[in-house]
């Protein structure tokens, strides 16, 4: 569970604010979706791999470019 202490003088908006920015530094919206359906550890590495490729061509492009 979150928490947030509001500070001295500080408005609702601004309390709301840093809830959302915790919440959001801390993924639990991410980790939700993801728990959601079950999916395999070798889908799930295989994810990983196509992402690293995808990144490495694009750093590749980059300094070439």
């Amino acid at each position: 569970m979150i928490i947030i202490q509001p500070q001295e003088g500080e408005n609702l908006e601004k309390m709301l604010r840093r809830y959302k920015r915790k919440f959001d530094r801390l993924g639990i919206a991410r980790e939700v979706r993801e728990r959601m359906h079950y999916i395999p550890k070798s889908v799930q590495k295989r994810e990983q791999i196509k992402r690293a490729a995808y990144r490495q061509r694009m750093q590749q492009l980059a300094q070439q470019g």
